[in-house]
């Protein structure tokens, strides 16, 4: 029986800077497909698996797909489709608190206005060189600053802090991308940013629920949901084509947000003809001062069930796990979905510097729950047969936005992931690591040469591989 296609009556034209989120036409998707056969998801896998990105309808299939076996089709799939396009690479970057000064009172958050035991402090120059050697000296190469939505961290102040960033070069370390996390922008202001030469601005929108919206959000220039959804239409129209989307789990049914998520993902394929680079899906924290309605909770197999219903509903596309998430939550999803993970991180405002034990939820924006350093984090994925990646090279040779996706949709993109990151995991082993990652890491590349097919491209990969043993840095294809 073939997927149902109601005509969407409700659905909101898609147009530059105007929302596009429309409750009644989630919830009636939504109900449409409350009952899905197997046949159905069936269907929808075999579409996803051809690389198509999935409708609203074919995403609300597998989202209501709650018997326990179209749960394990599902994530056969998703890890299926994961190893087709992005391999066993995994990027690995670090979050950077550069300011936790906030005029908005989110309910959920420990930089809200209203708690008064955050200690709030704003990075001065020489505190973000010394928390950025820290980072070099760990071998970090990518980093995403996050700041709180405050007027001191305007554009000019993000882009002042990205080159600062850029300029911090320590023996052989140096941070080759610069992500933002940070407030909505006017497009004067993303221009400004864009020309700090960052790489992706994200922007999440916590819950694409407008009444949940309007009730955790109390105060400051957050609380309007018109102005953040749009907001990453105004960095496309600035020209950044990089841009990550995200929803915060646990404020609202996990359903509607991953609908959500699919419909910002649609809006910017009618409009701008590009998807987003990256979708993040962190659960919610305990945070200093915070108060959450429980009601929503996502527990760990609704988590895990998101995650691969998502990578199948948006093949192309990067999703990112974060350190808020605990160890065997981590190891299982990167099977079936996750493209980029954070290592080593501390979000303790100097925490790089501080080497302190325990964590401080009153210098923090919420608990996180993976603590592991960033060569623990290295020797778990090789261990696993992941490559660890630190590859920037997409970036640096414009291979954004709708470039990008020419090579992304069909899959194409494997072919430089994986010689890149080979690439920048050796940099990490002659420079970094303990000598038994060392060698446990040149295994792995071994093995990874021997199944190689591509021998042209493979011959050019060792002459690579032996210019870094030679002192040689930033060799990419």
């Amino acid at each position: 029986m073939s997927i149902i296609y109601n005509p969407q009556k409700y659905a909101l034209p898609d147009r530059p800077m105007e929302n596009f989120i429309d409750d009644n036409e989630i919830w009636s998707i939504l109900k449409d497909q409350d009952k899905p056969t197997m046949e159905q998801v069936d269907e929808v896998i075999t579409k996803s698996l051809q690389k198509q990105r999935l409708s609203l309808q074919e995403t609300a299939v597998l989202v209501n797909a709650s018997e326990p076996a179209m749960v394990d089709k599902i994530k056969l799939a998703a890890k299926q489709l994961k190893e087709q396009i992005y391999g066993k690479r995994i990027v690995l970057f670090a979050p950077l608190y550069i300011g936790n000064l906030c005029i908005n009172d989110c309910t959920y958050c420990g930089f809200r206005s209203t708690n008064k035991k955050q200690e709030r402090l704003t990075l001065g120059k020489q505190d973000i060189v010394d928390q950025v050697v820290a980072l070099e000296d760990t071998g970090h190469k990518r980093l995403i600053l996050v700041y709180g939505e405050h007027p001191r961290y305007d554009a000019k102040f993000i882009a002042d802090t990205v080159k600062i960033v850029y300029d911090v070069k320590h023996e052989n370390g140096e941070i080759r991308r610069v992500n933002i996390n940070a407030a909505p922008l006017e497009i004067d202001g993303f221009k400004t940013v864009k020309e700090a030469g960052i790489g992706t601005y994200q922007i999440f929108q916590e819950t694409y629920h407008r009444e949940t919206y309007a009730n955790v959000h109390k105060a400051g220039t957050k609380k309007h949901y018109d102005w953040r959804v749009t907001g990453l239409d105004r960095a496309q129209e600035a020209g950044i084509d990089d841009v990550g989307i995200g929803a915060l789990l646990g404020l609202y049914d996990w359903r509607y947000e991953m609908l959500g998520l699919v419909r910002h993902v649609n809006h910017f394929e009618a409009v701008y003809n590009v998807g987003p680079h990256t979708i993040s899906f962190p659960r919610i924290q305990s945070a200093s001062g915070f108060e959450v309605d429980k009601n929503y909770e996502v527990s760990d197999e609704e988590f895990t069930r998101f995650v691969a219903i998502l990578r199948l509903a948006v093949p192309y596309t990067g999703l990112i796990l974060t350190a808020r998430e605990p160890e065997h939550i981590r190891d299982e999803i990167m099977e079936y979905g996750i493209s980029q993970i954070d290592g080593g991180t501390n979000i303790e405002m100097k925490g790089y510097t501080s080497h302190k034990e325990e964590q401080n939820l009153d210098h923090e924006q919420f608990e996180i729950s993976d603590n592991r350093s960033l060569n623990e984090v290295m020797e778990e994925l090789v261990g696993n047969g992941y490559i660890p990646s630190f590859c920037t090279a997409c970036y640096r040779l414009n291979r954004t936005g709708e470039h990008f996706m020419e090579f992304s949709v069909p899959g194409f993109i494997k072919r430089f992931c994986q010689p890149n990151a080979m690439l920048t995991l050796a940099e990490y082993l002659e420079d970094y690591a303990p000598g038994e990652t060392k060698d446990k890491g040149y295994q792995l590349i071994k093995d990874n040469l021997e199944n190689y097919e591509d021998e042209r491209f493979k011959s050019k990969l060792i002459e690579r591989l032996e210019k870094i043993k030679q002192g040689e840095r930033d060799l990419y294809f």
